[in-house]
């Protein structure tokens, strides 16, 4: 295992920057999750780390050593990608095993390894097997154990539940959680779900337009947003950003409630009423700005004007130009 290190982290295509100075501290052993929405960076970083991408200026060290010229065999790395790059003629034994055979390690250690990895990620009855015999989360399961093989000191994970189903993202999130609790091993990982993002993550860095707005754990970034940006990105439905007094400010759906028009500090014209089981999601506008507002499936509310209070102690406030976040 190592500690990753990415210092005044740049990249240009000739006189376009797509990363602007991206720092970050993964400490050895932790799972960090690079979150954004698609286009902002997030994958090239992470490129950049592996030695897919060339870095224009800055630093990436792992493990203490910088790692600008190595290649990317020679960083000691194991990426999973989105989709599961098996050859389809191997069995997965074969697949598992390929790196350590080109690489010409002993037959019997390469064995070992393999049904180790086969062991953690219960792929054991499918060791025969063809990739297409397999299911998307066992092929995906697969590509993981490819890289567990490798006893890499960081892992680095590109979109890698992209392709499964939502059941079976579900279930995947919770078997890449036992992972890293079984292995101990530095991961980044890249994803534009943020609910991957708070899930996983023991910190995550969220990423817009090539920079990083905000690094923190998920509770921090969702209790105290830097910007306006991630306060609109993290959490489902994420923040609600209003207009007001010449600021912006932010309340989360669950944190607005019901009232009395003598008790409101907002009143919404409800245009939308959608069920979700245990919870509602309330639709509507205030002033010509989009709202949502999350109550028990249990409270009756019809469309028209809604009064909505909530706790100004739990508020948000950005600055409008900016983003940045004003409140102390």
């Amino acid at each position: 295992m190592a500690a990753v290190s990415l210092r005044e982290v740049r990249k240009a295509y000739g006189s376009l920057e797509v990363i602007h100075g991206v720092s970050a501290e993964i400490a050895d052993g932790e799972f960090v999750v690079i979150v954004g929405p698609s286009g902002c960076g997030k994958s090239t970083l992470l490129r950049m780390v592996a030695g897919l991408e060339r870095i224009t200026s800055g630093e990436v060290a792992i493990g203490g050593r910088v790692v600008n010229e190595l290649e990317p065999k020679d960083r000691d790395i194991a990426m999973v990608f989105q989709n599961y790059a098996l050859y389809p003629h191997m069995s997965v034994y074969e697949n598992m095993s390929y790196g350590l055979r080109i690489k010409g390690f002993p037959r019997s250690e390469i064995d070992a390894r393999v049904r180790r990895a086969a062991g953690i990620l219960e792929l054991e009855p499918f060791l025969n097997r063809k990739p297409r015999e397999l299911s998307g989360g066992q092929r995906q399961r697969v590509a993981m154990g490819r890289a567990i093989v490798r006893e890499p000191s960081v892992f680095l994970f590109d979109e890698p539940l992209s392709n499964l189903d939502a059941k079976l993202r579900v279930q995947m999130r919770a078997e890449l959680q036992a992972l890293h609790r079984r292995l101990g091993t530095t991961s980044l990982y890249v994803t534009h779900d943020q609910v991957e993002a708070m899930t996983l993550a023991h910190r995550m860095i969220v990423m817009n337009a090539g920079r990083a707005e905000q690094v923190g754990s998920p509770l921090a970034v969702y209790a105290r947003p830097a910007t306006a940006f991630v306060a609109g990105f993290i959490g489902s439905p994420p923040m609600n950003l209003v207009p007001r007094d010449g600021k912006l400010l932010g309340v989360r759906p669950e944190e607005l409630e019901p009232c009395a028009e003598s008790e409101a500090n907002l009143v919404a014209q409800v245009d939308l009423v959608e069920q979700l089981g245990a919870d509602i999601l309330v639709h509507g506008t205030v002033d010509s700005t989009r709202l949502v507002v999350r109550l028990p499936a249990s409270r009756k509310i019809a469309e028209g004007r809604l009064p909505l209070r909530f706790d100004p102690a739990r508020a948000h406030w950005f600055d409008p130009a900016s983003g940045a976040r004003l409140d102390p």
